[in-house]
């Protein structure tokens, strides 16, 4: 099958993009609005897109009556936010902070979630979350009239304890780490990182590895 995206509705090109590019990383994302009160919402437009500068990207499309988020609008008002990365322990929560309070409504005291200082930003990060990237605003572009996506620098990172190796800060993906994020599919369907494989690189690839320090 071919499909000509400029003959589709934007619904259809979305259930196309979100059923074949998967899965894709969870961030949910807590923010600070000028009332005080904490925003989390869950996104899986997100991913890590570089280490120096360390950066990552949030894609989020304003309301369906075409008002911004709590997110976009705290982002761009406060320039700082938190990604929490989401695992199997976490699903549930996260899978009700998306749900659409009003605004002035904290998602995290309505799903039983709590928070915790983070280091280097006002907004704070998710107790429960296994993983926190406390990060800064790097640039904001908006695409179209409704869409922003939010290029935020890393800062800091808070692990929950025994996910990194402290002697070679790899991530401990298995029991020994207790490390087991999620992945969003489409609609109501999600997956885990339980059933893995490796493929062998050979030496040379082993070695350029190790030339990059990343061994």
């Amino acid at each position: 099958m071919e499909l000509d995206f400029s003959q589709l509705t934007a619904a259809q090109r979305y259930k196309l993009l979100v059923g074949l590019v998967v899965p894709r990383p969870i961030a949910l994302v807590s923010t600070l609005g000028q009332n005080g009160i904490v925003n989390a919402a869950p996104f899986s437009f997100f991913n890590v897109l570089g280490d120096d500068p360390p950066i990552l990207i949030i894609s989020i499309e304003n309301k369906p009556d075409g008002q911004q988020k709590d997110t976009t609008r705290n982002i761009l008002d406060n320039q700082e936010f938190v990604v929490n990365l989401v695992d199997e322990a976490l699903a549930s929560a996260m899978h009700g902070c998306s749900t659409a309070y009003p605004s002035g409504i904290s998602e995290l005291e309505e799903v039983g979630l709590t928070t915790l200082p983070s280091r280097g930003v006002a907004p704070p990060r998710i107790k429960e979350a296994p993983v926190a990237l406390e990060c800064k605003l790097y640039q904001h572009i908006q695409i179209h009239e409704k869409r922003h996506l939010f290029i935020g620098e890393v800062l800091w990172l808070r692990t929950a304890d025994g996910i990194i190796d402290p002697e070679t800060l790899r991530i401990r993906l298995d029991d020994s780490g207790g490390y087991f994020p999620i992945g969003r599919l489409y609609a109501d369907r999600y997956t885990t990182v339980r059933d893995q494989f490796t493929l062998a690189g050979g030496e040379a690839y082993v070695n350029a590895i190790k030339a990059m320090g990343r061994s």
